[in-house]
């Protein structure tokens, strides 16, 4: 799909040389930059989903069985 996108100059002109280094067309280095920042959008959104939670190794059921032997 296409889509027109307004982008100031200087923007344009440092897209241009990057795409240039990279010996790939403006276009794609675009489709790049959207792909990553949904992808990265996404996974920000699954890590919140999950809390504090989330960033712990111990299993959910084995936290909860180790809580309720402190009783």
């Amino acid at each position: 799909m296409q889509t027109l996108v307004e982008l100031p100059d200087a923007e344009v002109e440092a897209l241009d040389r990057l795409a240039q280094k990279e010996n790939i067309s403006r276009s794609v280095l675009i489709e790049r930059a959207v792909h990553d920042f949904l992808q990265k959008s996404d996974k920000q959104k699954r890590a919140e989903a999950f809390g504090l939670w989330g960033n712990r190794i111990v299993d959910g059921l084995d936290f909860q069985q180790k809580v309720r032997d402190e009783w």
